[in-house]
């Protein structure tokens, strides 16, 4: 029997990895203490906690961490319109640093020295929980299986893991008619790895766990409307059944169900991980997109334009820090302030139409509204002097001709 090495909490989600690596931590002399967030994913807990019981752990806790994930992470996401390289929602990676504080937490609470997760050593989850546990607690030592030769060298490949599973009975729900990996929580589902690291290959049609087929949709669209405040979305009122929802987490639940019905949200993308390499993932954001198309009109509504460009550079580098893994260091929390602070006007009713795989915007409205439609008419002059545009165009042009000017002067040295 290993020498003990006092107490870890694992980031257990019941899988294959984390079940193997609570059995191989054990061996290790590790008492382990299996942490199981419940951010809003499809799970059995109770069997998860029957599960982690049988394999050895010390003590198994099942946290709903689904509210604060809506309120204090995905609420401060569709006021930046949060998007990683133009089209990823960030589900996974808003989802870590949540888990992570829950995970540190009881490790506080247990008096543990260690932490340790099942993130692989080639991915972006590794950078994003441990810079999370670092931050909220710096005496933290983090245990990473993927990274040690002892751990990656025994299991190369998932025949081995699965190996060690048999020989010590750990009851595993991945099979080979699903070769390849799923993470899911409340905003998302994520899909990478086995047959999908070809990015030529198809996604199979039944890979697809959330939302509906577009093509075999409802043929009559839901009509919402979305009210916010602060850039945050207050209540939703569906316009056919009068349906409404005011709560942060029953709302987000709501819109979940009504764009997985039409199959929205579904992106198949090759993006730049943090750590130097490219990635294949397929991804199921429901809410996440109705809420992204819904508080982008919104916000152009009500938004200074000059304002809106620096929030949109913001935006842009928050984005990057929360996909790195960067929610919990100082920048990050600057720019959630400024953004925050950029959202003081975004108040308003967005509708909108959610129907075959889309998200159309019908109309808005709003008390904080820039929009003048006398001065913008064009049938009513309305406090506006046409005249005064062309001193604005001559003022404009200069640069442009001064410009041209320069390079015909060039092209005509050129030429002689």
């Amino acid at each position: 029997m290993a020498q003990s090495k006092g107490t870890v909490v694992l980031a257990y989600s019941g899988g294959l990895d984390t079940s193997c690596i609570l059995v191989w931590l054990k061996e290790q002399g590790y008492d382990v203490v299996a942490y199981l967030a419940n951010i809003g994913q499809k799970e059995d807990f109770e069997a998860a906690r029957r599960k982690a019981l049988a394999l050895g752990a010390k003590k198994v806790y099942i946290e709903d961490i689904s509210r604060e994930f809506v309120e204090k992470f995905i609420w401060p996401a569709v006021q930046a319109n949060a998007l990683y390289e133009d089209r990823y929602l960030l589900g996974t990676a808003l989802a870590r640093p949540c888990i992570a504080r829950g995970l540190v937490g009881i490790a506080q609470q247990e008096g543990a020295q260690h932490i340790a997760h099942g993130a692989t050593g080639k991915g972006n989850d590794q950078v994003r929980f441990e810079l999370s546990c670092y931050a909220l607690c710096p005496k933290i030592k983090v245990v990473a299986p993927w990274r040690l030769p002892e751990f990656y060298q025994r299991f190369p490949g998932r025949p081995e893991l699965m190996d060690y599973a048999k020989k010590h009975g750990i009851p595993v729900p991945v099979t080979p008619q699903t070769p390849w990996s799923m993470d899911e929580n409340l905003m998302h589902i994520s899909y990478e790895a086995g047959i999908l690291e070809n990015p030529k290959n198809q996604a199979p049609p039944g890979l697809y766990t959330k939302t509906c087929d577009p093509a075999n949709s409802p043929d009559t669209p839901d009509v919402l409307e979305i009210q916010f405040e602060r850039g945050v979305p207050v209540r939703v009122t569906n316009t056919g059944d009068g349906a409404t929802r005011w709560s942060a987490l029953e709302l987000f639940v709501y819109l979940n169900d009504i764009a997985a019905k039409h199959g929205v949200g579904r992106i198949d993308i090759v993006e730049n991980r943090f750590i130097g390499m490219k990635s294949r993932g397929i991804y199921e954001t429901p809410a996440g997109t109705i809420l992204y198309h819904a508080h982008l009109d919104i916000e152009a509504f009500t938004m200074d334009r000059e304002v809106r460009k620096i929030k949109q550079g913001l935006s842009l580098k928050f984005s990057e820090l929360v996909y790195n893994g960067f929610w919990h260091s100082p920048e990050c929390e600057f720019l959630r302030e400024c953004i925050g602070r950029s959202q003081e006007p975004v108040v308003g009713t967005v509708r909108l139409s959610v129907f075959k795989g889309h998200v159309y915007i019908l109309g808005r409205e709003s008390p904080r509204s820039l929009y003048n439609e006398e001065l913008v008419s064009m049938n009513v002059q309305g406090d506006y002097e046409p005249a005064d545009a062309t001193g604005f165009i001559n003022i404009n042009s200069l640069r442009l001709k001064e410009y041209h000017r320069l390079q015909s002067k060039v092209t005509e040295k050129q030429d002689e």
